[in-house]
């Protein structure tokens, strides 16, 4: 059996680490760099370092605090925020990341899915879709681009199943209305995704407690966990939450693997 993850996110805007809720009302909860080595060190499984702002604001991932990033972990590393171009991947790859994660870019450039996949392998693409439920009691979920900012009008399942055929060798799935609330994962949401794929999904977006993580992992079917505000604000460790995983029979690494 794969083993289940345990991945530590790090939003970034203006070189710092932040976190908010619904996606609003950042706050700074440190340096990525530290954090990075933090995370590491801990036991984490992977990373995912996110430039919040870069699609919004019209420019490149900040390669040089990826590299600097990505040279002081030792576990792997995934890349997102403003990567609109088959180069801008190949850059990120060669600062250092072992993945990357494609967004709005995908959403307006579906065929960059096709390319990056085909050039460096479907492992090294990741699409993240944020989704946010619909209005007025409607089923399903919105996907929503440029840090939340912009509804496509997408439906997210059915874009998940797109993104898998066009390539995609894993997707990030944020609950928009879950974000930094800590009430929960959205398991209706992930579950519906993670049952219609082939492909592993993370759950992203809500965790506030250690079953809210088994949750995500026995009702959410999820293959991953991104973890945020728990983590940046001392509320849980890697160590607790993998030895919480373990004593519920979850085929999740020990620490020290």
């Amino acid at each position: 059996m794969v083993a289940l993850r345990l991945i530590p996110c790090l939003d970034v805007a203006e070189g710092r680490v932040v976190k908010g809720v619904n996606f609003v009302g950042l706050r700074d909860a440190g340096d990525p760099v530290e954090l990075a080595c933090k995370y590491s060190q801990a036991g984490a499984d992977e990373l995912v370092f996110l430039d919040i702002t870069a699609s919004h604001e019209g420019r490149d991932t900040l390669i040089d605090m990826v590299r600097r990033t990505a040279e002081s972990v030792t576990i792997p590393f995934t890349v997102g925020g403003g990567i609109s171009t088959l180069s801008g991947i190949t850059d990120l790859l060669r600062a250092g990341a072992d993945k990357v994660s494609l967004n709005s870019s995908a959403v307006k450039d579906p065929q960059l899915i096709v390319q990056g996949s085909k050039r460096f392998g479907c492992q090294c693409i990741v699409v993240a879709i944020d989704a946010k439920k619909r209005n007025k009691g409607l089923p399903g979920w919105d996907v929503f681009v440029k840090g939340g900012r912009e509804n496509t009008g997408f439906d997210a399942l059915n874009w998940a199943k797109r993104v898998e055929a066009l390539g995609a060798g894993e997707i990030l799935l944020t609950s928009m209305d879950g974000d930094g609330t800590q009430a929960g994962y959205d398991l209706e949401l992930t579950r519906t995704i993670s049952q219609a794929l082939d492909i592993p999904v993370i759950a992203s977006g809500g965790a506030g407690c250690l079953e809210h993580i088994l949750k995500a992992f026995t009702d959410g079917k999820a293959s991953a966990a991104l973890l945020a505000s728990l983590l940046h604000d001392g509320v849980l460790t890697v160590n607790e939450i993998k030895t919480y995983l373990l004593n519920e029979a979850l085929p999740i690494r020990p620490h020290n693997c």
